[in-house]
């Protein structure tokens, strides 16, 4: 324990360090040692990172808990806060689900994933009335394309019902993968609110369509 902490150290800068959060209405909260736990894990595959300080706004929207995700191999466009959980899934599912993938069906490696983000204070698909997104909480990420090292740029869009047969499998599969990494997992096939992207959050699950 003692050589993981360590390893930790020398991510999260000492000024950073923070108390476990304290608990939010909403989706269910980690115990008090899953922060800490969830920042050695990070430590350990690699990923640099920082530690946020906790926030609350207005409308029950929080950022408790959360990491900015700094290098995880492949840039990614637009990450935010996040939980140290969805930060966590999100690193595993670009090294473990979407390069594998792009080179078995693509031939090349995605350089750049294109996002619309993380926090945002709103509700389910920003419907009057529901209940809040896990957007609200930090919780959630919309992943919208892929920019490959080939210079081809694949989007959510124009690819999951395209013309190109390879394509629609590698989203397919990284949709699927997605799946099995978080909690939730939508996509174009779930409503007309994901039609240009695959949404992933780590609320209560498991949910896939």
């Amino acid at each position: 324990m003692g050589a993981l902490l360590l390893l930790l150290a020398a991510c999260i800068p000492r000024g950073d360090r923070r108390a476990p959060p304290a608990p939010r209405p909403g989706p269910a909260q980690p115990s008090a040692q899953a922060p800490l736990q969830c920042h050695i894990e990070l430590a350990r595959d690699g990923v640099g990172f920082r530690v946020l300080e906790d926030r609350r706004f207005e409308g029950g929207c929080s950022a408790l808990g959360a990491v900015q995700l700094l290098e995880i191999g492949t840039p990614v466009t637009n990450l935010g806060a996040m939980t140290c959980p969805l930060a966590r899934q999100f690193a595993r599912w670009t090294r473990e689900v979407v390069q594998p993938a792009a080179s078995q069906w693509l031939g090349s490696p995605v350089r750049r994933i294109e996002t619309f983000g993380t926090y945002a204070c709103r509700s389910v698909n920003s419907r009057p009335g529901a209940r809040l997104s896990e957007h609200a909480y930090a919780n959630a990420v919309d992943v919208a394309a892929f920019q490959l090292a080939d210079g081809r740029r694949i989007t959510v869009q124009e690819g999951w019902n395209g013309d190109a047969d390879r394509v629609r499998r590698f989203l397919r599969q990284i949709h699927q993968g997605g799946c099995r990494q978080f909690n939730i997992g939508l996509g174009p096939d779930s409503d007309a609110y994901h039609y240009n992207h695959l949404h992933f959050d780590m609320g209560r699950g498991p949910y896939c369509r």
